[in-house]
This record gives C-alpha cells, structure tokens and sequence, in this order.
C-alpha cells in the first residue's frame, strides 16, 4: 500500500499533540484507527517511528526525518489544492504576466482591472520587464503572456497585435526645440538626453538612429522609468524619447511634446505567448480579451 496525505498528516498530528488520543480527539477520528495507521506507515517503512509511553508519544530518529519531509509534502499539497481550488469550469485561477513600461503607462492597467471586474476569480500576477527580457522568458516558459514593444529577437514564441503607440521628444517648455511640433530624431543628437536603459525597445530604436547617421547620443541620465524621465525633463537636464499616452498621463506642467516623423516612431506593441494552443483556459480568456480589444480599436482584422 504506498503512502497517503491522510496517514502523513496523522503521524505530524500525534507529534504536535504528544498523544494519539489528542490528535484524534483534534482530528475527529476514533484513536484506534490513528494507531493503526501509524502502525501501517511503520510497517510501509519498515522503521520504528514513535517511542510509545504511559506519558503519550515521542519521535524516534527515522520519526523525525518523517516528520521533517511530511510537513514539507503536506505543505505543497496544501498549495497545489489552493493554486487549484478556483478552476471554474476548467479556468485557471492565476495568470502571470510580462509587460513593459511602455504598456503598464498606457492602457494595459485600465484593461487588466475591467478584465478582473468580469473574472474575479482569476487572478493576475503583474510584472515589469524590458521588451527583450520579455520575449525570451516567454520562450521560457516562465509567464503566460507578454507584452511588448516591437524589436528583433530570434525567441521561439507567437506573437499576436496588441497597439500602436507614437514616439516623440519630450521638451522643456523654454527648450529651443520647443518651437517645434514635429521633427526628426537626428535633429536632437546635439542635446543632453534623458534615456532608458538598454534592453528597453527605445533605447535600442534611438541608438540604431543615431548610429544610421555616424552620430552619438549625448546621454545626461540612464534611467528606468518614464517617469523619472519627464520629471528630470521637467527640471531641465535634458531632452527625451517616450510615447505621447505616457507623456499625456504624467501631465508634467513645464513641458512640451513634439512628435517624431521618423518611421520607426510609429511603434507596434505585441502580445507574446509560447503558443497560443498551449494557453490554459483562463490565460486563453485574457488574451482573447486583450486581442479583440485591440481588433475593436482597429476596426479590422489583424494577423
């Protein structure tokens, strides 16, 4: 006979208890039928593992090592039945999620709330990554879906439209530049930037810019947020690249956006999955959700 939680978890109740009279009593089982199932697990194991006296009971050295392993065996089948409990006509409760800067500081928050208001029992976990680091931990296999900004990668996964976004230069407001509404980004490589750092699907556009024309990026800060970004932009040390939704919702009153003509400034943002056949029913949802958002938006079909 091989060995079960039930039994497992009557030995561990003995030991907390120090007699199989308590544990029973705790456990709502007749002590005879806890004796008896210690007495098989001894038998299974063909180890002695309790010294029984008239005071009740203690661990002997293989008691222990069992007592050891069937709290950690007792306390992962606890979390496989809670990570399991919330399948709901065969939807899974949790979903990971990549997503990058770009997406969490647009629309990607205000869908993900209006999703878990329809789904209550999904839940999302939520991650900030970089579009590179995205594409290749989906490859892995360590997130149901990514979202990010389109760049080169030879990651094995399927990726699916999600958005567009449209890329310009944040200015200070007494900026020279902010006579401008519209330029193209060579005509910024003369200024202090503010940058994101590398691995992040702009910092990689800009570069690639800047190197297409022999020129370098005067680069005043390397940060990680857009945030602090339009904030240094703000107190004047610099100039910097980021979409306009993201510039729009900061609201930094001492700036001014101009739009960037350049083609790769019209950017696509891309839902990323290892293969969409292999989604489980509830990642399935999210990303039939997310998608056919996006084909609302479009007004047309999207590959």
């Amino acid at each position: 006979m091989p060995l079960d939680l039930l039994s497992l978890k009557l030995f561990v109740r003995v030991l907390e208890e120090g007699t199989i009279s308590q544990a029973a009593q705790k456990e709502h089982i007749a002590a005879a039928a806890v004796s008896r199932r210690i007495s098989e697990l001894e038998s299974q194991l063909d180890a002695t593992l309790l010294q029984r006296t008239n005071k009740g009971v203690a661990p002997t050295e293989a008691g222990l090592e069992l007592l050891y392993r069937a709290r950690s065996l007792l306390q992962n089948a606890q979390a496989l039945k809670d990570h399991l409990h919330d399948f709901s006509q065969e939807q899974k409760s949790q979903i990971h999620i990549l997503a990058n800067i770009s997406a969490l500081s647009q629309n990607l928050p205000r869908l993900l709330a209006e999703f878990t208001q329809q789904h209550p029992s999904i839940h999302l976990k939520i991650e900030e990554k970089n579009s590179q680091n995205i594409v290749y931990e989906i490859e892995k296999g360590k997130a149901d879906i990514g979202i990010y900004s389109a760049l080169p990668h030879d990651a094995k996964i399927e990726s699916y439209a999600f958005r567009q976004d449209q890329l310009g230069l944040l200015v200070p407001a007494d900026h020279e530049l902010a006579r401008h509404q519209q330029l193209y980004f060579e005509q910024c490589l003369g200024y202090d930037q503010i940058v994101l750092r590398s691995g992040t699907q702009i910092n990689y556009l800009i570069t690639k810019a800047a190197m297409a024309v022999n020129q370098h990026i005067k680069i005043r800060a390397e940060i990680d947020s857009y945030e602090t970004l339009a904030l240094l932009v703000n107190a004047g040390m610099g100039i910097g690249v980021l979409p306009q939704q993201s510039t729009d919702m900061f609201q930094i009153p001492h700036t001014h956006f101009v739009v960037l003509q350049d083609d790769w400034a019209q950017r696509d943002m891309l839902l990323a999955v290892r293969r969409k056949k292999d989604l489980s029913p509830s990642a399935q949802l999210l990303f039939s959700y997310l998608h056919r958002h996006d084909l609302a938006i479009a007004g047309m079909a999207r590959p």
